[in-house]
């Protein structure tokens, strides 16, 4: 048989088929770069959040203080816990707090979301001013508020023709913390309302104008729907805020007068570092992520309900 003839037989035979690769390597390997972007989240997640979490809650079991941790007590802090009238008035502190906070935040934020929206041509200015002052420390904003509150040179006393003690007065001193809070974050509310008032069409507000719609119909039917959900996020995330507030009192206020401004976090920060007793103020720590938690599930679900 000649060369040729035998090429030609050999092209013509079948060939054996390839194998299909495995499923679940080709699953694999579009999983790969996924699981390698999440590798540092996770990993900061165990070490600066689980693990000290965990940490928390066998701290919260024992009766330790700052340097040493003696014998597992079990459940004996947290019954000492729900017999304790200042860890109350603490976590009572804070819901007032909170309830001062997040809608005044909420609907300020709003209210300066729309201005700027509206105002084309000053929008740069007006954005920055709003924002300006969040961006300033803590430490910053409370020696303003400090200097503006002073019983007989600051401006406010000025203005309202007084000399009253603000920061002493237990009626006034939580409520001047919260106004000073509002004026120092307000910012971060206004841009992530903007950010979803920017986020509808156009053409939805054209549509309106031609059928004849104008000033609160037109947010009341277009507006409001579309920016409902971004309102249900700032508020959610304003409630955890104004729920964590510690600075502002701690420096202003010291919790003070007779503990009227003592939230909940300056309660455990006294407990763990002034009395030195860490379980019990592992355990308020506990006990008050535990009630951050439920509220803010509570909240998702009403925000759920009514979108």
């Amino acid at each position: 048989m000649s060369r040729g003839a035998a090429s030609l037989n050999q092209t013509q035979l079948p060939q054996p088929a390839s194998r299909p690769a495995p499923a679940g390597s080709s699953v694999r390997a579009e999983g790969l770069p996924a699981m390698l972007l999440l590798a540092p989240f996770v990993l900061a997640f165990l070490l600066f959040f689980l693990g000290p979490a965990l940490q928390t809650l066998y701290l919260s079991l024992t009766e330790s203080s700052l340097t040493r941790t003696s014998a597992f007590v079990g459940l004996a802090n947290y019954a000492t816990l729900v017999q304790d009238p200042s860890f109350w008035a603490s976590l009572g502190n804070t819901f007032y707090f909170a309830l001062l906070t997040v809608i005044p935040l909420t609907g300020i934020g709003l209210v300066m979301a729309l201005l700027v929206h509206r105002f084309v041509r000053a929008q740069s200015w007006l954005q920055g001013a709003f924002f300006l002052p969040y961006v300033l420390p803590i430490s910053v904003v409370t020696l303003i508020a400090d200097w503006m509150l002073q019983p007989s040179s600051g401006i406010i006393n000025h203005l309202v023709g007084g000399q009253r003690a603000w920061l002493s007065d237990v009626h006034w001193a939580l409520p001047v913390v919260a106004i000073g809070t509002v004026w120092w974050t307000v910012g971060f509310n206004m841009l992530m309302l903007l950010a979803g008032l920017r986020n509808i069409p156009a053409e939805q507000y054209e549509a309106a104008a031609l059928d004849g719609a104008r000033g609160f119909t037109l947010f009341r039917a277009i507006t409001w729907p579309a920016l409902k959900p971004v309102f249900g996020t700032a508020l959610l995330l304003q409630l955890i805020a104004s729920l964590k507030v510690f600075g502002q009192t701690y420096i202003l206020t010291s919790g003070g007068p007779y503990n009227t401004s003592r939230v909940t976090l300056h309660y455990m920060y006294e407990t763990a570092f002034t009395q030195s007793d860490a379980g019990y103020a592992a355990a308020v720590a506990m006990a008050f992520m535990f009630v951050v938690i439920a509220l803010t599930l509570v909240a998702r679900l009403v925000a759920k309900r009514s979108s």
